[in-house]
């Protein structure tokens, strides 16, 4: 049994068919060094006229000029596979500007007659275009064929002179591999004519026809193997034609090998067959020639793998029910040396498709098998974190368990745990994943074990959202435990401060990435610095750092102050530039207005805003318990609703993700601005980033969000409005008889929601019910919000009549 974490990333066969991949590139570039001349004018003039395409010299070149080479090694012979063509097609080139230039100048007869039709002008002007086009491709067939005939007398000539068509250049060339690789099937045939040695290996130990089956010239293979080139020629990685040709998905070109008898089953030096290469690379059409040859698809590779395992690794799906098909009596449960299945394969690459048709292929019983690291298919799911829809589906299936322990002990959590996959990690969870379960490594030099929870596993790699996710963590059924203020798990999670060492190290260089770039896309004008800045008094603190009263440009402004300093996993850097990239996209007179950042110096982060003079919310009803009339009230609900709509419906909409009472502030009218953003994200990175933190107060949080069993939306901000808007108009706190994390625990675990009050009106009771429903795709949005509940400043009288009339309205102006 293997140490999982030893696991390699790829394997030996991945490893090998990627070099052989950049080989036959490398062979490629020398073949196009050799095939291309920088400057002719250097060479002697034999060799001039042999690159310019004319045979008029070469009869009076001496016998000796015919073996002579360049310095690369390049020969006579070499250099007439050279010929570009160049001084013809210039010509031709030429020749077609000259008329395109006149199809499109006026003629004398349009000239004459401008009353012409436009549409017989038109149809003329095609007519012509076309003639000259045929004109064209006619001179081009004719040069192309007399420049053809000339290349071929001057390879006779030098043919006749004793010259060597096998003759190797020093890239490891030889003028048949050139032409080869350039498809001149004529010039192939010449030198077949006069080649005594038609397999002479080049570099790499290619054979012309392996070169032409790189290619993919199948007129030259076809001329090669007619004249008795060898089919099965092995090159340097024991490749034959045909396993080149599959490699890269020359399909004519495999159709002809097959048909001229050709080893379907014929291996490589590490057993690997062309059909591994074709199923590999995801080649439909080859796979069904080869089947149909004769192909196998039990044989392995020196690793163990058949081509199931090949096609799976990449998800070519429809190759996978190709050869599942009854036929081919394929083995679904077949491993390879590390004892991986095919479905093992999927799950690690995260091709659900495809685990799908092997597990309805071969059955259950599929879950069940061990690899060499003791992962089931669900393990290799959680390891590859690649799919989480494809973990769910495995975790949908009566033969896989959540909580299956290796024979190291290690389980599907802790081998996500190990790779920082937290939205698996989340989704195991919510499948009743025990956290408490150890895996134990074996000492080098002891036979003693340390037991290690997944919680270990996250902090050793540094992972530290999930080791912190892990620490705070608690199955939904023990909510008594928040009533009492307790919801650590079980363990003694003291000895994991979070951050980790290794995520700290990880945190510090993204922190450096993302101030960097803020400070480049940040506009000059919000560019501020501290010392610009007049203090005049402190109005808060907070965990991030303190908040005063200042004085910019005769402006009084408020300046949030960070600290550079880390919390529970949470960089007070991260949140600080997040908070300035979503304040400095924001313009609306709901939303506190950004007035810049101080980014320069790390000691002297800071955020600057408009200094809200009313305070919070939160202040104003609970501290200062002043008395708000209802319509100011109702005022204060409509700021915040109108102010979250702006920030939902923005090209790139925004989740505030802690909208509470603090975090509303008022001006000396009583209206609503909101503010703070440091846990704000953007809804485009809701799928790139980890949503399964709990941000913000707890008091106000969404269910979905405190139980971090799925992942949120826009429709948490709406949660925490419904609960807003029943402290405003109730003047006391949601729950106020239990503490932060306990209120969440019950509207979370029993549902609990704040009574309706008889005092509040109808359509508020409605809006509130709504608000607050435990199914997030149930809430209004803020327009419907706004559209159904609370009409806008035109249609207000209304509803204060039905304010002012309601009896039990007064019990809200205290």
């Amino acid at each position: 049994m293997g140490n999982y974490k030893s696991r390699p990333q790829s394997t030996c066969s991945q490893e090998l068919l990627r070099k052989i991949l950049e080989n036959y590139a490398l062979l490629e570039e020398k073949l196009q060094e050799d095939l291309h001349m920088e400057d002719i004018d250097d060479l002697t003039e034999g060799r001039r006229v042999l690159c310019n395409g004319t045979s008029d010299h070469l009869i009076n070149l001496n016998s000796d000029a015919f073996g002579e080479k360049l310095d690369s090694g390049l020969s006579l012979m070499n250099l007439c596979c050279l010929s570009t063509l160049g001084v013809k097609i210039d010509e031709v080139k030429e020749k077609k500007e000259e008329d395109e230039a006149l199809s499109r100048a006026p003629c004398f007869i349009q000239l004459v007659k401008p009353s012409r039709d436009k549409n017989n002008r038109k149809e003329e002007n095609q007519n012509t275009t076309k003639e000259n086009k045929s004109e064209l491709e006619k001179c081009k067939h004719q040069i192309k064929v007399q420049t053809n005939k000339e290349i071929r007398d001057q390879i006779r000539l030098l043919l006749q002179k004793g010259a060597d068509p096998s003759i190797i250049s020093r890239n490891g060339f030889s003028p048949l591999h050139l032409a080869s690789y350039k498809g001149e099937v004529e010039l192939v045939r010449l030198f077949l004519e006069k080649c005594n040695h038609l397999d002479h290996a080049g570099a790499g130990s290619v054979t012309a026809l392996h070169i032409s089956c790189l290619a993919g010239h199948l007129e030259v293979t076809q001329a090669l193997a007619q004249r008795g080139a060898n089919i099965e020629a092995r090159d340097a990685v024991s490749f034959s034609p045909l396993h080149i040709a599959c490699l890269f998905g020359n399909e004519s070109v495999v159709e002809y090998l097959l048909s001229r008898g050709v080893d379907v089953n014929i291996a490589g030096s590490v057993g690997d067959r062309p059909l591994h290469l074709a199923a590999t690379r995801g080649y439909y059409k080859i796979v069904q020639l080869l089947l149909k040859k004769g192909a196998r698809v039990q044989l392995q590779d020196d690793e163990g793998n058949t081509a199931l395992h090949c096609c799976v690794r990449n998800g070519h799906f429809s190759i996978l029910s190709l050869l599942l098909q009854p036929q081919y009596r394929t083995d679904a449960h077949i491993t390879n040396v590390y004892l991986d299945t095919p479905l093992h394969v999927a799950c690690y690459h995260g091709w659900i498709e495809c685990a799908k048709a092997l597990l309805t292929y071969g059955g259950s019983s599929l879950l069940l098998k061990e690899n060499l690291w003791g992962e089931t298919a669900l393990h290799a799911a959680c390891t590859g974190g690649q799919c989480i829809d494809l973990v769910d589906y495995v975790l949908s299936q009566d033969a896989a368990s959540v909580n299956y322990q290796s024979p190291d002990g290690h389980t599907p959590l802790h081998s996500a745990c190990y790779h920082g996959h937290t939205r698996i990690v989340q989704l195991l969870l919510s499948h009743g994943a025990d956290i408490n379960l150890t895996a134990h490594d074996r000492c080098c030099n002891s036979e003693k074990k340390e037991e290690q929870t997944p919680l270990v596993w996250a902090y050793d790699r540094g992972h530290d959202d999930i080791a912190n996710f892990l620490k705070h963590f608690r199955r939904p059924g023990l909510y008594e435990d928040y009533a009492r203020g307790d919801y650590l798990s079980g363990l003694d999670t003291s000895y994991f401060p979070i951050p980790s060492p290794i995520g700290k190290l990880r945190t510090m260089i993204q922190e450096k990435i993302d101030v960097l770039y803020l400070r480049s896309v940040l506009p000059p004008h919000l560019h501020l610095s501290l010392s610009e800045i007049e203090s005049l008094e402190n109005i808060g603190s907070g965990s991030f750092g303190k908040i005063y009263k200042g004085k910019y440009n005769d402006k009084i402004v408020a300046v949030k102050r960070y600290r550079g300093n880390m919390s529970y996993g949470k960089s007070d850097v991260e949140m600080f530039c997040r908070e300035v990239s979503v304040l400095g996209s924001l313009d609306s007179p709901y939303i506190v207005r950004f007035v810049g950042a101080c980014l320069h110096d790390p000691s002297q982060f800071a955020i600057v805003t408009e200094f809200v003079p009313g305070g919070s919310l939160f202040s104003t009803l609970h501290e200062q318990k002043r008395s708000i009339d209802t319509i100011t009230r109702f005022n204060i609900a409509i700021d915040v609703a109108k102010g979250m709509h702006y920030l939902h419906t923005l090209p790139q909409p925004i989740i505030h993700r802690d909208l509470n009472s603090h975090n509303i502030l008022l001006n000396n009218e009583c209206r609503a601005r909101v503010a703070d953003f440091g846990e704000s994200r953007f809804v485009r990175n809701i799928f790139e980033e980890n949503m399964t933190k709990q941000p913000g107060n707890l008091r106000w949080m969404a269910p979905e969000v405190f139980t971090q069993c799925t992942r949120y939306s826009i429709k948490a901000d709406v949660f925490s409005f419904g609960l807003c808007l029943w402290e405003l108009l109730a003047s006391e706190l949601p729950f106020a008889h239990l503490k932060p994390a306990a209120a969440a625990a019950d509207m979370a675990y029993k549902h609990s929601r704040p009574p309706l009050e008889l005092a509040f009106p109808v359509e508020v009771s409605v809006l509130l019910e709504k608000a607050w429903h435990k199914v997030p795709e149930e809430r209004p949005d803020f327009s419907q919000a706004m559209s159904q509940h609370c009409e806008p400043d035109g249609n207000r009288k209304p509803v204060e009549a039905r304010l002012h009339s309601n009896p039990h309205i007064q019990q809200l102006k205290s």
